[in-house]
Parts: C-alpha cells; sequence; structure tokens
C-alpha cells in the first residue's frame, strides 16, 4: 500500500469538537419528533436505532479511551437508553461523557483504537467528528431535511474513508477483490487516487494518470463513499466499471 502526502485534510481538535456539537445538537433536535421514521438512505433503520447506534459509538470509545485494551465484554459500554430513559436525554449524556473523556485526556494521550499507525486520543476527535457528520445526515433524510456536511470536514472525511477505511480494512474484502485500474476522486483542489489490485489498494495523493475520475462538491463526494448519495450526486467519468468496483470495495469497508 502507498500513501503519498500533499496539503493535509486534518483539522484542529477544537475544531473538530465545535462541528461534532454542531451536529449531535441537530440529531437531538430532530429525532424526537418522530423516532419511528424511517432513513431514506439506509432502508430498514429507523430515527430511533441511528441515535442510538451512534451514541452506544460514543460510549464505546469512551471505554477504549478508558481501559488500556479497550472494551472486552458488552458490559463495558452503554448500549442503548432503559425503558424509562428520554432517547434526547440519554443521547446528550453520552455526547457529554465522549467531550469530557476526549478534552480531559487531550488528543497526544494514548489511547486503544483499531488504527495500528494512531494510537492517541486524536484518533477518537477525528473518527467520531465524521461519525456524527454521517448518521447526522441519516436522521436528516427521516424528516425530508437534510443539510451538507461542514466543507472543511467533509474534505477531511473523504481523505479518511479512503485511507483509514478503504486501505486499512481492505483485507474485509478478500484476496480478489473486484476492479483492476486507477480511480480519481476530486474535489476543489484535493485529488486522491485509489488503485485497485487484487488484494490492496494503493492510495496516492497527487495528480496523474487515471482510469475514472469521480468529482463532486465535498459534501456530496463524503456521502457518496460513505453509500449515502446516489450517482446522480457526483460527476462520473471513465471507466463506470472500474466505479462500480470501488463503491463494492467501500460497501464491504463501510458497512
Amino acid at each position: 500500500m502507498v500513501s503519498v502526502m500533499t496539503t493535509s485534510t486534518i483539522l484542529s481538535p477544537d475544531a473538530y469538537l465545535d462541528v461534532m456539537r454542531r451536529d449531535a445538537a441537530r440529531m437531538r433536535d430532530l429525532a424526537p419528533r418522530d423516532l419511528d421514521a424511517e432513513i431514506a438512505t439506509c432502508p430498514g433503520w429507523t430515527v430511533r436505532e441511528a441515535l442510538v447506534h451512534t451514541g452506544s459509538v460514543y460510549s464505546h470509545k469512551v471505554a477504549k479511551m478508558r481501559l488500556p485494551d479497550g472494551p472486552q465484554t458488552p458490559d463495558d459500554w452503554n448500549h442503548g437508553p432503559t425503558l424509562d430513559e428520554d432517547h434526547g436525554e440519554w443521547f446528550q449524556d453520552r455526547l457529554d461523557e465522549l467531550i469530557r473523556e476526549l478534552t480531559t485526556r487531550g488528543p497526544d494521550a494514548p489511547s486503544s483504537t483499531w488504527h495500528d499507525d494512531h494510537q492517541t486520543v486524536g484518533f477518537w476527535y477525528r473518527r467520531m467528528a465524521q461519525e456524527t457528520a454521517v448518521h447526522r445526515v441519516d436522521i436528516e433524510t427521516g424528516f425530508d431535511a437534510v443539510s451538507a456536511v461542514d466543507h472543511d470536514l467533509a474534505v477531511d472525511g473523504i481523505d479518511e474513508v479512503l485511507d483509514w477505511f478503504l486501505v486499512e480494512w481492505h483485507e474485509e474484502i478478500g484476496p480478489d477483490a473486484p476492479g483492476r485500474g486507477t480511480v480519481a476522486v476530486r474535489t476543489g483542489d484535493h485529488i486522491w487516487r485509489v488503485t485497485l489490485v487484487a488484494d490492496t489498494v494503493e492510495l496516492s495523493r497527487v495528480p496523474g494518470a487515471s482510469d475514472a475520475v469521480i468529482s463532486g462538491e465535498p459534501s456530496e463526494l463524503l456521502l457518496w463513499l460513505w453509500g449515502r448519495r446516489p450517482d446522480s450526486a457526483v460527476t462520473i467519468q471513465g471507466d463506470d466499471e472500474l466505479v462500480r468496483a470501488l463503491r463494492e470495495r467501500l460497501r464491504v469497508v463501510t458497512q
């Protein structure tokens, strides 16, 4: 696997916290209106399930930071509100707990993560901001009230999903993954070139030859990579079959 760094997309810790708070507040404000509303971006999922999933993820990551080896049993984190708990209040409690843990420790403190090269609390600043943004959009679809992901966070999210998910988790796809060739992903001045081979991908962040190009506004492109937008939300040029292969690989590592 090859990854060539150019201009970093990483935001400051405070920027991650700010956008996380805004997106989480939007989730809490919307969700109680109809917890049983269906989420168009994830058929079969409801607003209730998206809210509980996100809050449970927050609690799991707190356990990742608190426990030297991370959570080991289901009892190590909170899986959802009890029968007499308000869903919105439960979610807010999980968010508050996460932010306290992040800010008390600080981004440079050691933490268990699933990425061998990134074993600090800073990993969770970025990952939880991205997690919240995508699920905020999920909940918004339940009310036909979708708004764009923050511009800078979306650019960074494109980098994260291609590097931390597609590259890092590629072994989940298997030894003979679909597609052979290079797809360029572009938004503004940023470019990522993803070369698909049988059992891995090579990621470069510099211009060069490609067999297909996927481009669009940062928010739409990020959500397309996460399977939340149709092909019509972005511009696709070149080898359609190769683009479909990239999307299939992404589906496996982001499901």
